[in-house]
């Protein structure tokens, strides 16, 4: 008979042996490390950029991997716009990710920006793509007011007038002019009260004219 002090100091002894031997699986073991990186959300993006963007090794154990880490690095890609990194027991690295997508063409120069929601220059071309409506501002970028503001009322405007819009005059923020794919004119404003203005434009656009004022949505002006 082992004495009851002896039993359980052997069973202190046997539990912590279990828990480090656990540990030293879970963190610094390739038993439990990346044997894959899962990409998902991504259509124009290549999965395998995207795993080279994460940089995690396989083998390297997935507890230690830092998520928030990966997301940074998967994010800092110019055509993701948010990233989530998520640990898939026992060997997966789950990465999801959202893509930035071209909503606008803004002339800049000698070359067109294809740009996102956000003013992001996904890339530069020779030619505006046909689809997407052109932006014409006096400066171009991310941080300037009237650029935002024209992005802000194309993202206002439901998909089946944004299909009718070919360009977005936005010389100022307050300025916003619309012209559409038939020749009519739409006079916008500032990007105040988009959904609002959106509405009240559908309405009208079924009434004769050339040009329609829906600056103040509450008093519109056809002519």
């Amino acid at each position: 008979m082992i004495p009851a002090v002896r039993r359980t100091a052997l069973t202190v002894l046997l539990t912590g042996g279990v828990v480090g031997v656990a540990t030293g699986v879970v963190f610094f073991s390739p038993v439990l490390g990346v044997r894959e990186v899962e990409v998902t959300g991504n259509t124009g993006v290549p999965a395998e950029q995207i795993r080279a963007a994460a940089g995690v090794r396989n083998g390297t154990p997935l507890a230690t991997v830092d998520l928030g880490e990966v997301e940074s690095r998967v994010r800092g890609m110019r055509a993701v716009e948010s990233a989530r990194v998520e640990r898939g027991w026992p060997g997966t690295l789950r990465v999801s990710v959202v893509e930035r997508v071209p909503v606008a063409a803004v002339p800049m120069g000698a070359v067109t920006a294809v740009v996102d929601r956000f003013g992001v220059v996904l890339r530069q071309v020779a030619v505006a793509p046909p689809r997407l409506p052109v932006l014409r501002v006096q400066r171009a970028a991310a941080q300037d007011q009237a650029t935002r503001a024209g992005l802000a009322v194309l993202r206002a405007l439901p998909q089946d007038i944004l299909d009718r819009v070919q360009e977005v005059r936005a010389p100022s923020p307050a300025s916003i002019t619309l012209r559409l794919a038939d020749g009519r004119t739409v006079i916008w404003g500032d990007d105040a009260r988009g959904a609002e203005k959106a509405r009240v434009l559908r309405a009208v656009l079924v009434e004769p004219g050339s040009s329609y004022d829906v600056s103040s949505p509450k008093v519109v002006t056809v002519k």
